[in-house]
């Protein structure tokens, strides 16, 4: 069963899961990951019980579910089922969906995304401005995800750096 956009409320604290591609989606792929993202969450159920989840593309690479787990709570099976289709989705189109070694950041408007280990350096040596705004993968709550999912640097995780 579909959360419509529509029907979001932004006062219900849904569940959120945060999968960060490494690279945004060509248009081609994100039609097809619309897709069957929209085919899954139409039967996605725990226990035999629909789950009432919607997805976005947000800045066209990371892909956000939402379940209202008032309805219904996801299950393990459930979880892992969801985990079945990113996997095959990330595996069609190699797109790191699992790689949590990461940092994605807006620049300039553009969003970028380097290897965790590139991007500390790069903040260190200087090569990466101050003024960037640091995406945060780790949100599990829709209220979180709206309000803290990209944040300038100095109130980012990545703020830390030295």
């Amino acid at each position: 069963m579909k959360i419509d956009e529509s029907n979001i409320v932004e006062t219900n604290d849904y569940r959120v899961i945060i999968y960060p591609a490494s690279r945004p989606f060509t248009t081609k792929e994100a039609k097809t990951i619309t897709e069957k993202l929209y085919d899954f969450l139409a039967t996605w159920a725990a226990h035999g019980k629909p789950l009432s989840s919607s997805f976005k593309i947000e800045k066209n690479q990371f892909i956000i579910i939402c379940v209202d787990e008032e309805q219904e709570m996801a299950s393990g099976c459930s979880i892992d089922a969801l985990g079945k289709i990113m996997r095959e989705i990330d595996e069609e189109y190699q797109l790191g969906l699992f790689d949590r070694m990461k940092a994605s950041f807006v620049e300039n408007g553009e969003v970028k995304t380097l290897k965790l280990v590139d991007f500390k350096s790069k903040l260190r040596n200087n090569e990466i401005s101050k003024d960037i705004e640091v995406f945060d993968f780790s949100k599990n709550t829709y209220l979180d995800f709206l309000s803290h999912f990209l944040l300038p640097l100095e109130k980012s995780w990545a703020a830390s750096i030295k």
